[in-house]
């Protein structure tokens, strides 16, 4: 006999919240208009940390827009194809976007080496340098206040928000170059704020891949004890042991469980109703995880099969 709990008990988030995809394209829209004006500015001044922070933009752009796709298609509902919608593809988005985050972190951390202590071009235009500099980091504060809000909802959300204030720390550094530039005249400050700015996305890239591949790879939801969960299942009355105990996540906000329960032998239809019941109650009072989905398989003890063999402790 199998139970299910479908319910987000604990005050779980849904994976995909309302408006979520309206925020998302708004700072897409801004990001985008800011990577065009860098770019050009990246040309017009010789700038390196503009235009390493151009090409953290347009990663930026290419990870906002997969978010902002993403965000439109877990909208839509499960079907017998997809039994959980398309509530995984916010983890893909996140490892896709970290991974390219990494790529254009170290390629811009090299470009940075190289020019400082290789020698490259001056900058032309400091003022210019700082107008766009402060330009993008205008536009990065006013996505930072669109997406903070939601920025927790789910991995995909969260994603966009460290994307947007990286940007910030970006322009922050781009800002400082010019000013330092126009005080002490000194070029090569130029190669070493892009070096800071590739600094900083390493790190959050890292992250993002590492929180991504703990879902890919099924590992237990954080803050949730097998060990504990199965000492407090076993202790429902009429329970004989706990196996086959496995716990994962889909999505952000949706971990599931699932276990195969021994209990007494000749316990009728009713009785195994309430044990189903008494389980789920013992989840959502003895433990901080939410699990909106549980499926507990009820069998009596004595009980064997073939495929029982495969089955994990």
């Amino acid at each position: 006999m199998t139970g299910h709990d479908h319910h987000h008990l604990g005050g779980a988030k849904p994976a995909e919240g309302p408006g979520h995809h309206t925020r998302l394209l708004v700072t897409l829209g801004l990001t985008l208009t800011i990577f065009v004006a860098e770019v050009v500015g990246a040309v017009v001044t010789g700038s390196l940390a503009l235009l390493v922070d151009a090409g953290h933009m347009m990663t930026d752009v290419s990870v906002l827009t997969a978010s902002t796709v993403t965000a439109l298609l877990m909208r839509r509902k499960p079907d017998k194809s997809r039994t959980w919608g398309w509530a995984r593809l916010e983890i893909v988005t996140a490892a896709a976007g970290g991974l390219v985050l990494l790529f254009v972190g170290l390629y811009a951390l090299l470009e940075a080496g190289m020019r400082l202590f290789g020698g490259g071009d001056d900058v032309h235009d400091v003022r210019l340098l700082l107008f766009f500099g402060l330009l993008g980091l205008a536009a990065n504060v006013g996505s930072i206040f669109v997406l903070r809000s939601q920025s927790g909802d789910n991995m995909n959300m969260r994603a966009a928000f460290l994307e947007v204030c990286n940007d910030a720390l970006g322009s922050v550094a781009v800002v400082a170059s010019a000013i330092v530039m126009m005080t002490t005249g000194w070029d090569g400050f130029d190669a070493v704020a892009g070096g800071l700015i590739a600094l900083l996305m390493i790190p959050r890239a890292v992250r993002l891949i590492r929180d991504a591949m703990r879902v890919l790879l099924e590992e237990t939801p954080d803050g949730l004890d097998l060990d504990a969960v199965r000492e407090h299942l076993a202790r429902v009355p009429h329970v004989v042991s706990v196996h086959d105990l496995h716990a994962s996540t889909v999505a952000t906000g949706m971990p599931i469980l699932t276990a195969h329960i021994v209990v007494d032998p000749g316990l009728t239809m009713e009785q195994a109703g309430q044990i189903l019941q008494q389980l789920q109650a013992c989840l959502r009072e003895h433990f901080p995880v939410s699990v909106p989905h549980t499926t507990f398989q009820l069998e009596p003890a004595g009980y064997t099969s073939e495929s029982r063999r495969e089955m994990h402790s």
